[in-house]
């Protein structure tokens, strides 16, 4: 679902192309949510200990597929709170390239990337590019959100690289369905 008419390289437009993100999970939630695609609704999966949240809202690009079997997942960086089904249009800046393991205590770890984006029409993150303009920091903070959370559930999540716009949209464009 990434648009080719997103290839301007003018203020308030995409540099590289948009693509749909569907949010699951919103930015200051102590819940998490999935999409059942069954139901075509979210479920409550779990809440997270007291002082825990989700930093930034966290969703999916519909018509992906990564290798855990869900829909790549997409943290989007802004100034404004969404709710679970919003559907944003988004610029992917990059991306944390990851392995987490796949189920509760074991050592088989699969790839499970977490791409990272802001919204087409952000007017404090619009103008963005690269994972390398977000603020200092920013970064070394969703890493350790994600080993954290990860630990909760008795599962290991290791980062391996940070990639940029072009090599995360080349990702994306290879997992679609």
């Amino acid at each position: 679902m990434i648009s080719n008419a997103g290839w301007k390289n003018h203020r308030r437009y995409c540099f590289m192309p948009c693509t749909d993100i569907i949010i699951e999970t919103p930015r200051g939630s102590t819940e998490k949510y999935n999409y059942d695609p069954d139901l075509h609704l979210f479920k409550l999966k779990k809440i997270l200990p007291a002082g825990m949240v989700f930093p930034y809202d966290f969703g999916f690009i519909p018509g992906t597929k990564g290798e855990d079997g869900d829909p790549l997942d997409i943290i989007v960086i802004s100034e404004f709170h969404s709710f679970p089904g919003c559907v944003i249009k988004g610029k992917v800046l990059g991306g944390i390239r990851a392995e987490q393991s796949e189920k509760k205590g074991a050592d088989k770890m699969i790839r499970n990337d977490r791409f990272i984006a802001v919204p087409k029409v952000s007017k404090m993150f619009g103008e963005l590019d690269s994972v390398k303009d977000l603020p200092g920091g920013l970064i070394k903070e969703l890493e350790q959100f994600f080993v954290n959370y990860n630990r909760i559930e008795e599962k290991k999540f290791k980062v391996l690289s940070i990639i940029e716009a072009k090599e995360a949209y080349k990702m994306i464009e290879s997992n679609k369905k």
